[in-house]
């Protein structure tokens, strides 16, 4: 159990480049009723392979944390639960976009690899399949050869870093088919594999849960591939071919065992996983997505513009236009955002309400302001209402709130509560139109309520940007992409129907959630909230207050995007073209 602990933390962190196995360190969790007879016992002999394993690794633990009263009384009986040790590692990444993910990328050009750290071995004990049939089993993983695993990690760091590898996976529960399936099902594609059991069971070929490593490469680099890995005594068998078309099949020694479509494997797949979901989340919500995922397929997003870094004479500029990133207890969004006006030439200062009460800050010297993301005072009484009574409910402060505003030097955006703070201050989509400001007031403010599903919502969403008179949405109209969305509530509430008729009509819902074909959506899973007509943003008809549920700030660098189309053609560490946001905001400035 501790050496196959080790050797799964090692098989997860692979994928990373880092700057050296040696530098790794783990944290060690041991969770044992250690007082009990014999679990001490137990115990100890675990730290000693630990200590043995890590050792002939090269590794080591600096840290972690010891539940050794891990056993009650429950009507007369102890009760003590099974000795668990939990090692999480860390390390140095000197290229974070140095890594792979397990989605299979290359189509009809992959090729599969399989690593056996196990040398041969497929001992079913502990393992999934074992627990599907009410069993325990007798032999167990481990790692016999513990150099062999120092050698294949450092053989995988060597072809991140020639970029030879496309897509990884560890093998661990379910076996090695069910590693092959999880990157078929998260690339939507199908695969043809092709196994020799040398003499083994087919269960034991395929659902034991042994040491090992699955990598995806172009046919290209096969060649390549695996005389590196000899090189280095190291074998890599073909296990496989990937395909476009969404179906699998498995060939055992020559014979067909497994024919299915993709979606019908992956419905199995996620059967309990929905089932669980039904118990949290708004049932019809969970049915939408189950039935959506028989035809999904890649989001086809396309840009209207090329994304570019920053100009350099806006960067090293001895004077630049100042915002102010202001946040309230409970905020967390205050870094990226600080970060992406930083990137795109602004002066970000860090403001806490608490600077603005105390008068210790003022808004008179900014140019703008952002309200970042988070759970300001924790939600209680709803998302960002606490937030906007402390500015609402203080004069002077409401009042220097006021002045910014309707300067015409000025704009402001609000992102996640910071835009659910927008529409409780009025600022969206503006007296003109309705609301708090307005002669309506707060009865016909439009404002941010709970998720449709009843619960908080994370994904990475796509969305489509429209014409409207958004100063940061200048030259991005038409365009579609996709963008983290983090939020519990996010619903666009109208409670005026006029005021919805007028945001339509005057083109204040710049931001629109769309489906994989570019869409505009109200439909689970790709609204994530629910809102009427896919409305994700709001902006004032001037065009310089924005407000806008999803998080641009936590994706203006390609390498924070989890997936884009391969037609882009841009470099993962170059700029996301979220980042001509913050770009039109700095030009608008100027």
């Amino acid at each position: 159990m501790a050496r196959l602990a080790v050797g799964e933390a090692l098989t997860n962190l692979v994928w990373a480049k880092v700057t050296s196995l040696a530098d790794v360190k783990a944290s060690g969790n041991w969770m044992y009723a250690a007082k009990l007879d014999g679990e001490g016992a137990d115990m100890y002999d675990a730290a000693v392979a630990l200590s043995d394993c890590m050792i002939e690794l090269g590794i080591a633990i600096d840290g972690g944390k010891d539940s050794l009263s891990m056993a009650a009384q429950c009507d007369g009986e102890v009760v003590k639960a099974p000795g668990n040790l939990v090692i999480s590692t860390y390390v140095t990444c000197p290229d974070i976009t140095l890594t792979v993910t397990p989605d299979l990328k290359l189509g009809n050009d992959g090729i599969l690899l399989h690593i056996d750290l196990a040398k041969g071995n497929r001992r079913l004990g502990g393992s999934a399949l074992a627990q599907a049939f009410d069993q325990i089993g007798n032999d167990c993983p481990d790692i016999d050869d513990v150099l062999y695993l120092k050698k294949v990690f450092e053989a995988i760091q060597e072809l991140l870093s020639q970029r030879l590898i496309s897509a990884g996976h560890d093998i661990s529960d379910g076996g090695l088919i069910v590693s092959v399936l999880e990157m078929a099902f998260a690339g939507n594609c199908g695969f043809k594999l092709d196994i020799d059991l040398e003499d083994r069971s087919l269960l034991e070929g395929l659902f034991a849960e042994e040491l090992g490593l699955v990598i995806e490469v172009h046919s290209k680099y096969l060649n390549i591939v695996k005389q590196k890995l000899e090189a280095t005594g190291i074998s890599a068998n073909v296990i496989g071919e990937v395909t476009c078309s969404p179906e699998i099949e498995v060939f055992v020694d020559g014979n067909l065992h497994l024919k299915e479509k993709t979606s019908d494997i992956r419905d199995l797949w996620e059967e309990t996983s929905f089932q669980l979901e039904e118990l949290q989340r708004l049932k019809s919500c969970v049915k939408l997505e189950k039935e959506g995922l028989k035809s999904r397929t890649s989001p086809s997003w396309s840009l209207s513009f090329t994304p570019k870094f920053t100009d350099e004479k806006l960067l090293i500029a001895s004077s630049k236009p100042k915002v102010a990133i202001i946040r309230e207890e409970g905020s967390n969004g205050d870094r990226e955002m600080a970060a992406a006006f930083h990137a795109a030439g602004f002066e970000p200062w860090d403001i806490t309400m608490s600077d603005l009460l105390a008068g210790k800050s003022s808004l008179t010297v900014f140019r703008g302001i952002a309200f970042v993301g988070g759970f300001s005072y924790a939600d209680v009484l709803d998302s960002a209402k606490g937030w906007a009574a402390s500015i609402r409910f203080n004069k002077p402060l409401i009042q220097q709130f006021q002045e910014f505003y309707h300067r015409p030097d000025t704009f402001s955006l609000g992102v996640c509560n910071g835009c659910q703070l927008m529409a409780l201050l009025g600022w969206v989509p503006g007296s003109d139109v309705g609301g708090s400001l307005s002669k309506g007031g707060d009865i016909t403010q439009p404002r941010f309520i709970h998720n449709e599903s009843g619960r908080f919502e994370c994904r990475f969403t796509s969305v489509s940007i429209g014409v409207s008179p958004a100063i940061m949405f200048k030259g991005m109209e038409g365009s579609t992409l996709g963008v983290w969305s983090a939020h519990g509530e996010g619903r666009a509430f109208f409670p005026d129907e006029n005021v919805l008729a007028t945001v339509v009509k005057s083109n204040l819902a710049p931001v629109r959630y769309c489906d994989d074909f570019n869409n505009i959506t109200e439909t689970y899973p790709f609204n994530p909230n629910g809102s009427p007509l896919g409305i994700g943003a709001l902006c004032s008809p001037d065009g310089r207050h924005l407000a806008m549920m999803p998080h641009p700030e936590r994706c203006f660098m390609m390498w924070q995007f989890p997936w884009y189309p391969k037609e882009w053609q841009v470099e993962k560490s170059g700029p996301s073209p979220w980042l001509r946001m913050f770009q039109n905001a700095r030009e608008w400035c100027s």
